[in-house]
């Protein structure tokens, strides 16, 4: 069950449900005793991929409500299922019986992120993510955040404190220039601009309603981000080959199994477009969203803050960072809010069964994690911003395994999650230290929902510098 949508939303999504006749997708199997996925094209082509833009996750809770955890909706010229609530999300994210593949990707993103660790399926995800676990050991996690923080502090002291600043554009070019360092060891930093350019295009590609390198169109920025990617890795590729390196990249090219299993060239640059996508634009997310919450619950600022002070001005290590538990508590709870990967994409390779519903063979399913987040039977009040519920006294994310999934889940869940949010909290540790910050008086940021979400109008943030921080 889930909670009343705010009344302006609630009120485009029901005139717009009454649009679309509702009729199955495919008739089960005679004597299965399975029902059929009930749902609606939408606009002919389109389908409903300009109302998902316009009302994000909004639109799968509406959805949910009404047609329950299994249906299927027009988008991107062809149908797709949709799975959201608990135990859907855990039928085809843990995959028992091996019926979905990761090739729902495959048809959003390939020609940008062509053989990236997402897009591999059974066996070969396994094997390569066996050999990419070696680059997030401890160890290396480590060694990653003795590199984010003197970024992050950097960054954030060149912020202005003379008048308001959109956030989003400094935090990308922060996660951007942390990536370099972090990802590549700081090779190639002269070309920042066109790579994030680069970056830009191939996400924002994923989204795109003509599925076809036509001029003008984001299909073929994309196509052309992927580019310039390509030229960039291989460029440095041979310097990440040749020595020890502390970054990812060579600690890619170095990866060994214990079985000696390791990457080739074209697999290195594969997962390092990815890789750097993954951490660069959802770290970028997760800190806008953190940012704005806490803006608007000033109090959870101020406790958040005396954790950091107490940290004292040396730059901030792992074990430092894991000490800061209200950053914790607020990081998830803005992810929750805020999923910055809203759905996840797969593709049946056999007839599927989820909470009693027939999937045909090669259909489009999206999981919405983001619509788990908001269901009353494992969160209280869930529209309202409430860290505490991940506390221990509370631990409303325990209530199913599936509750909360904003890093996916079974096999597939996120191989770079630890260092997401060590990243985020480097860079929020440096914030409060440094700086308080408010938004304007009522102002309500709204995410653009065309690729990942992300502010439309840059999340303009007020920074005021802490009189009292440390040297």
């Amino acid at each position: 069950m889930l909670t009343r949508l705010p009344g302006r939303v609630d009120q485009g999504l029901r005139t717009l449900s009454r649009s679309w006749p509702v009729r199955p997708l495919a008739e089960p199997p005679a004597g299965s005793g399975l029902a059929a996925v009930r749902g609606d094209q939408g606009l002919p082509l389109l389908g409903h991929t300009l109302d998902y833009i316009r009302f994000g996750s909004d639109l799968g809770r509406e959805r949910y409500a009404r047609l329950g955890p299994v249906s299927w909706m027009g988008a991107f010229g062809t149908q797709v299922v949709v799975v959201a609530g608990p135990d859907a999300t855990q039928a085809v994210l843990a995959n028992k019986e091996k019926a979905f593949s990761q090739d729902g990707w495959t048809f959003l993103i390939d020609a940008f992120f062509h053989r990236g660790l997402m897009l591999m399926s059974f066996g070969e995800h396994l094997m390569h993510r066996r050999i990419m676990q070696e680059a997030f050991t401890r160890d290396r996690l480590a060694e990653y955040v003795s590199q984010v923080a003197p970024r992050a502090r950097s960054g954030v002291g060149a912020w202005s404190t003379e008048h308001p600043v959109l956030l989003y554009p400094l935090l990308k070019e922060l996660t951007l220039d942390i990536a370099t360092e972090v990802f590549m060891g700081g090779r190639g930093g002269e070309d920042t601009r066109a790579i994030n350019d680069a970056f830009v295009a191939t996400v924002r590609a994923a989204s795109s309603m003509v599925r076809f390198p036509l001029p003008g169109t984001r299909f073929r920025a994309g196509v052309r981000g992927r580019r310039v990617l390509e030229t960039y890795f291989y460029e440095h590729l041979p310097a990440a080959r040749s020595g020890a390196g502390r970054d990812l990249f060579a600690g890619l090219c170095q990866a060994r199994t214990t079985d000696g299993d390791k990457f080739s060239d074209q697999d290195v640059v594969n997962h390092m477009i990815f890789l750097m996508m993954a951490a660069h634009d959802t770290s970028t997310i997760t800190t806008a969203a953190v940012t704005y919450f806490l803006a608007k619950h000033p109090e959870w600022q101020d406790r958040a803050r005396q954790e950091s002070l107490a940290l004292g001005a040396e730059p901030v290590d792992i074990d430092a960072l894991d000490r800061l538990n209200t950053l914790d508590l607020v990081i998830k709870e803005s992810l929750r809010l805020v999923a910055p990967v809203p759905l996840v994409m797969r593709k049946t390779v056999k007839p599927a069964e989820v909470e009693g519903h027939f999937i045909p063979n090669n259909t489009l399913v999206a999981v919405a994690p983001a619509v788990n987040h908001f269901d009353r039977a494992c969160w209280s009040d869930p529209d309202d911003f409430d860290p505490d519920r991940f506390g221990p006294d509370r631990a409303e994310d325990t209530s199913h395994r599936y509750a909360w999934v904003p890093f996916g889940g079974g096999a597939h869940k996120c191989i770079g999650m630890h260092f997401g949010v060590l990243e985020v909290k480097a860079i929020l540790h440096e914030m409060l230290r440094t700086h308080t910050w408010t938004v304007a008086d009522g102002y309500r940021v709204r995410w653009d929902n065309t690729s990942l979400p992300v502010p439309v109008d840059g999340l303009p943030v007020q920074f005021h510098s802490l009189a009292d921080a440390p040297a």
